[in-house]
C-alpha cells in the first residue's frame, strides 16, 4: 500500500475506535468491549504501519513474559557501567478483593510480594522518568504504536541512530555490534523507562522490596 493509502486506513481506524468510544457510554447490549479492544487494536496497527511506510520511529510489542501492576509498579532502576537491572512489582489481584478498598504499596515494607527482575543485556544507554500514564499521549511515540502498560521495541529508533553517530567516532567503531541493539520502552504509571540494549532477562521473586533490592546490589558488586 503507498503512502495515500495507508494514511486513509489510518483515519478509518480512528474513526472505527470513536465509534467503539462513544458505543461504551450507554447501557451495553454486548460485545462493546470486544469491538473497542479490536478497534484500538487495529488503530494501533495503522499508525504502524504508516510510520514504518514514512521510515518514522514506531512501537511494536515485544513477547514478554509477566505483566507488572498497573496502578503502582513502583520501578527501581539499578545500574552500573556494564549491568543494569530493573525491579518492579507485579501484577497481583487478589481474588477476595471486593471493590471497597485499595491496598496501599509501601516499598519499605518487610511483606512478600510478587516482584520482577529485568537484566538488560550489553545496555549501553537508559532513561527513566516522564511521562506518567497521564501524559503519555505526549511522548514523540504516540500515535505511532505506543500502548500503555505494555513492553515494546521502536524500530526506526532515531535515539539509538543518535547513539551510533555519537560512538562512530570511536577508532574501533564496529557497525555490525550497533545492529544487534534494540531501543526498549516500558510506560510504567508514573514513569516511563527506556533503554538501549542486545536483549534482557526476566527473573520473578517473592520477597521483600528491600531484599530484592538487596540481591542486586549483591550483583553489582560482583
Amino acid at each position: 500500500m503507498g503512502i495515500s493509502e495507508l494514511e486513509t486506513a489510518l483515519r478509518e481506524a480512528q474513526a472505527r475506535q470513536s465509534r467503539a468510544i462513544a458505543a461504551l457510554a450507554p447501557k451495553h447490549q454486548g460485545g462493546e468491549m470486544e469491538e473497542y479492544s479490536a478497534a484500538r487494536t487495529a488503530l494501533l496497527q495503522a499508525e504502524r504501519n504508516l510510520a514504518a511506510a514514512k521510515g518514522e520511529p514506531f512501537a511494536v510489542p515485544i513477547e514478554f513474559p509477566l505483566s507488572w501492576d498497573v496502578g503502582a509498579p513502583l520501578p527501581y532502576l539499578m545500574q552500573s557501567d556494564d549491568r543494569t537491572f530493573l525491579a518492579f512489582f507485579l501484577s497481583d489481584v487478589d481474588p477476595k478483593w471486593d471493590g471497597t478498598y485499595v491496598k496501599v504499596r509501601k516499598p519499605n515494607s518487610d511483606l512478600a510480594e510478587k516482584l520482577a527482575l529485568v537484566e538488560f543485556e550489553r545496555c549501553v544507554c537508559t532513561k527513566m522518568g516522564t511521562p506518567n500514564d497521564e501524559v503519555l499521549h505526549g511522548h514523540p511515540l504516540y500515535g505511532r504504536g505506543l500502548e500503555g502498560y505494555e513492553a515494546m521495541s521502536v524500530e526506526n529508533s532515531t535515539w539509538l541512530r543518535d547513539l551510533e553517530k555519537i560512538n562512530a567516532v570511536h577508532e574501533y567503531y564496529d557497525a555490525e555490534s550497533w545492529r544487534a541493539l534494540k531501543h526498549y520502552i516500558l510506560p510504567f504509571h508514573d514513569s516511563t523507562f527506556e533503554c538501549v540494549a542486545s536483549g534482557f532477562r526476566v527473573e520473578t521473586f517473592q520477597v521483600p522490596l528491600p531484599a530484592l533490592l538487596a540481591e542486586v546490589c549483591k550483583r553489582l558488586l560482583t
